[in-house]
Order: structure tokens, then C-alpha cells, then sequence
């Protein structure tokens, strides 16, 4: 990969570039990387020390298509898939039985963005891939049960929790909008879903150069502020916990995903990134797309919380 940023503020991943990259998250145990490529239907693990990488393939079908991935003791991963959720071993490279079938219609709806509360709940949305209305929904994993938290989504992105548990955070990209609401830690009910940020919608005339982007994965760092990859908006944001702009980073791709902060000091802000079905110029321009870049920075990340089988 000799593909640079021509800013030289991020740096890729010395890897193939995926096609979709997706939920990344630092394992502390294991001082590595982990993170998906959806099209490419794939999981992918990176050592940083000694520049060792492990990459999965999750099979051929539609229905292996992974939406994201959390980590569980014991060196496995709670997988969610098109077809359901399960658990991946990485020692020996398989998935196990369904926990889980899924809750919707697989030829028009797939998991999409997911991740694990301080008390081990797995949170993990859906994308209703017509886009054509809000026929999508947030669920939670706990207990051995699936359950269907809320609705009225169309691609649920951008899960994040506040450092005290109590707050939650939740996009739903379509509509360019990042909503909050109120967790109960001990309980797992949520409340008060109330428009936390709201971002301009494009006009079907506007160009890409004009466009801010829409909200994709999220993370919050130790200073509860939440770092939002804008899709399309070739940006990687920084909002206060009340919303307002705390800086801003030029990207030298159109599409971030997903941010996540790793390293032994969670300094390291990796960035996930897509190039499936990007224009052929645009991605002549953008070599690094569907890279894993990643920035140094001030303020450390949150360290990831680890689901419960």
C-alpha cells in the first residue's frame, strides 16, 4: 500500500483496501485492531506491533453479509449478520449456531451498526436497504433474548455511550440526524429520544464538493466529546456533548465510517473507510479509500466495552 494522505495528517493501514470497512474497536487484551469489510464479508485483525494482520472470511452467501462485531472474553467475537447474530471463535476461524435468527425480512433489511454497553448489552440497529421510508429498528441483545428497543429508522449508525452510562447516542443516517436518549444503566430501558444534532439534507442537484456529509459511526472520548465520521462529507468531526463543533479534520476520502481510538494510551483514532460502489474517478483521486486510517490525537478514547454471550 503506498497510497498517503496529501495532507499527511492520516496515515493507512499497510493493507488492501476493503470495500466496506466497518466497526472498528481495540482489543486491550490483545494490543490489536479489529474491524469488518461488509461487501467483502470479512473480518479483519491488526497487530500493530509487528505489523502482523488476520483476515476471515465469513462465506459466499448474501446472508453472511457481517453488520458489526463486538468483543467477547475469551478471545471471540459476538457477530452480527444479515442472517442473525452469533459468535465467531478467532482461534479457530468459525462462527457457531445462531443465538439469534433475524427479527426482519433478509432480502430488505440487514444489521448495520452495533455495539456493547458497560453492562455487556449488546446494542445493534438494522439499515431497511430501500431507504425509502423509516422501516428500520434498534434492538438489544441481553439475557439470551433479542429485543426490538425502537423504531423509525432507516439506517441506524452511530451508536456511542456517554462515559457515565447514563446517555446514548444514535444516528440514523438518512435522515442526517444524530439522536440521544436516556439509559437506565441497571435496567437497560431507554427514554427521552429527543434530536441531538441535526445535519443539512443534500439536494439531489447539489455536488459532492458543496456537501457536509451525513452522520455514520460515532465514539466518544474521555472529555465526553463525540467524534462523528460524516459519510460522503470526506470530514471526521469533533461535537461537544451539548452538539457544537469542536473542530473539524479534511479527510482524503469521501467516505469515513466508523472512528474508534486505540494504542495502549487510546491516543491512536483509527478511521474506517469505504470505496464500494464509489465513482471510478473519484476513486483515481482517492486512492486511500476503504483504508483504515489512522491520526494521532490529544485526547484519549473511551476503552471498548465488552459484550456478554
Amino acid at each position: 500500500m503506498t497510497a498517503a494522505d496529501p495532507a499527511g495528517r492520516f496515515e493507512a493501514l499497510p493493507l488492501s483496501p476493503c470495500g466496506l470497512g466497518e466497526s472498528p474497536f481495540w482489543h486491550p487484551d490483545e494490543a490489536a485492531l479489529y474491524w469488518i469489510d461488509i461487501p467483502g464479508r470479512a473480518i479483519h485483525r491488526w497487530h500493530p506491533a509487528g505489523a502482523g494482520h488476520t483476515a476471515w472470511s465469513l462465506g459466499d452467501s448474501p446472508l453472511d453479509e457481517p453488520g458489526c462485531i463486538a468483543p467477547l472474553l475469551g478471545g471471540r467475537l459476538l457477530l452480527a449478520q444479515r442472517r442473525g447474530l452469533r459468535v465467531f471463535d478467532t482461534a479457530t476461524g468459525r462462527c457457531g449456531p445462531l443465538l439469534a435468527e433475524a427479527p426482519y425480512d433478509t432480502a430488505h433489511e440487514r444489521f448495520n451498526d452495533g455495539k456493547a454497553d458497560a453492562q455487556g448489552r449488546l446494542w445493534v440497529g438494522t439499515i431497511y436497504e430501500p431507504r425509502d421510508r423509516a422501516a428500520g429498528a434498534l434492538y438489544c441483545w441481553t439475557g439470551g433474548r433479542l429485543n426490538r428497543v425502537l423504531g423509525d429508522v432507516t439506517v441506524s449508525n452511530g451508536l456511542a455511550f456517554a462515559q457515565d452510562g447514563r446517555g446514548m447516542l444514535w444516528s440514523d443516517t438518512k435522515a442526517h440526524r444524530i439522536d440521544r436518549l436516556v439509559l437506565e444503566a441497571a435496567t437497560g430501558a431507554v427514554s427521552a429520544r429527543q434530536p441531538w444534532k441535526q445535519f443539512d439534507l443534500r439536494d439531489p442537484a447539489q455536488p459532492l464538493s458543496t456537501y457536509g456529509g451525513r452522520p455514520d459511526g460515532a465514539a466518544i472520548d474521555c472529555e465526553g466529546a463525540c467524534w462523528v465520521a460524516m459519510f460522503e462529507g470526506q470530514r471526521l468531526l469533533r461535537l461537544a456533548p451539548d452538539g457544537t463543533l469542536l473542530s473539524e479534520w479534511p479527510l482524503p476520502v469521501r467516505c469515513p465510517t466508523m472512528p474508534c481510538f486505540g494504542g495502549p494510551d487510546l491516543k491512536t483514532l483509527y478511521l474506517t473507510t469505504a470505496r464500494h460502489n464509489r465513482p471510478a474517478d473519484e476513486l483515481a483521486e482517492q486512492p486511500m479509500a476503504g483504508c483504515v486510517l489512522s491520526l494521532r490525537v490529544a485526547v484519549p478514547g473511551l476503552p471498548v466495552h465488552f459484550a456478554q454471550g
